[in-house]
């Protein structure tokens, strides 16, 4: 699916796909992607004739993936949220695939073995006229870029 640009896509265009339904639920404001890491232990035989280390990658992490929203009075997150918490098989396949100008899909993030981590709403402020947030955090067990 890549499409190839002569320059870079803006970042303000996108989808998500929550696996849940979604509809009106997925207007989502932001998306924080996550690092990946493939941790590298170092190994060096006691007879070896040159002083450095081989490096050998052994695991992959992945921090979480933070999704941003405001609050429009659906509990979906939140319901989401509370399966996990109650033991539920809260997994799924979460999609998040860039727009072009026109709406076109050019690529797309797919994390796999999702479910939700943390759950937290923004602060309420009287004297500020802010739009209120819901964040979600979701962990995964791989992601793949198609």
């Amino acid at each position: 699916m890549p499409v190839q640009h002569d320059r870079p896509y803006a970042g303000m265009n996108f989808h998500v796909d929550l696996g849940l339904g979604d509809g009106p639920d997925a207007g989502v404001s932001e998306v924080v992607f996550p690092e990946a890491r493939l941790q590298v232990n170092e190994y060096r035989n006691g007879n070896d004739r040159v002083l450095e280390a081989t490096k050998l990658p052994t695991l992959t992490r992945y921090d979480n993936l933070l999704l941003r929203r405001g609050v429009t009075g659906s509990l979906a997150w939140y319901q989401w949220w509370d399966e996990a918490r109650n033991g539920g098989d809260a997994q799924r396949t979460v999609a998040i695939t860039l727009l072009d100008e026109q709406g076109n899909p050019v690529m797309r993030w797919r994390f796999l073995r999702a479910r939700p981590a943390a759950y937290a709403p923004s602060p309420m402020d009287a004297a500020v006229g802010d739009t209120l947030f819901e964040t979600l955090e979701i962990a995964f067990e791989r992601f793949e870029m198609e």
